[in-house]
């Protein structure tokens, strides 16, 4: 691991093998953050970076919606999305979150779920978020929080940098300082909810492991741009 380290870049090829690494975490977190969301069924649902998958299953599992469309900007994670998720109510498609090709106001609820840390411009990726969101919806977004008690990358990353000082660079809780804490202020304090949660552990090892969520009520009749 010594010498130099180029700036990292995130590579998004194996669905299979995301399931593999953090899935099984993936499936709690969306289970908590949609029953925080508390949405009400027969809604249309916009999944920004949308990835295997997980968090599309989940709203169709938890909250009966009319419609889902996935957008991912890996084709990999899309084709294994569409092997695992069969439901005629959902589409998923290969795009960009910093420029969504739908329609303004078009769905009730825009969420995205372990995206915004590694998207390039996260405020932009907002912006295209709440213009998809029809008057009164909701727009909301969960990250793990790599720099606090995400544990089991906390772990990892603290033995790591003892060892070799130059994967400073790599670690996640520099590399992804939370987006939601920063880019969430562009919202009223009065319309919006930010929060930290914590999930048990399965592991003997870890004790819990921490998402940070936040939530926007739109109250105007066209929302407000973030950046």
């Amino acid at each position: 691991m010594s010498g130099e380290h180029s700036k990292p870049k995130e590579t998004w090829a194996s669905g299979a093998a995301y399931e593999r690494y953090v899935g099984r975490w993936s499936h709690v977190v969306a289970q908590q953050f949609l029953a925080w969301l508390a949405i009400p069924t027969a809604s249309r649902w916009l999944d920004v970076g949308c990835g295997t998958g997980i968090l599309t299953q989940m709203i169709l599992t938890q909250t009966n919606p009319a419609q889902v469309k996935g957008v991912d900007r890996s084709e990999a994670f899309i084709a294994h999305a569409k092997r695992q998720v069969t439901d005629q109510r959902v589409q998923f498609e290969v795009g960009d979150a910093q420029a969504l090709s739908v329609e303004t106001g078009s769905y009730d609820v825009t969420v995205s779920g372990l995206v915004l840390n590694f998207v390039p411009q996260p405020a932009l990726a907002l912006a295209e978020m709440s213009r998809a969101t029809r008057a009164g919806g909701t727009v909301a977004a969960y990250v793990w929080d790599y720099a606090d008690q995400m544990q089991f990358m906390r772990y990892f990353w603290d033995a790591a940098n003892v060892l070799d000082p130059a994967a400073a660079s790599l670690d996640q809780g520099r590399r992804f300082p939370p987006a939601i804490r920063t880019r969430w202020r562009s919202f009223s304090k009065r319309e919006t909810s930010l929060t930290s949660r914590y999930m048990p552990s399965t592991s003997p090892h870890i004790s819990r492991i921490s998402m940070i969520i936040g939530r926007h009520l739109w109250a105007d009749k066209v929302p407000r741009p973030l950046i």
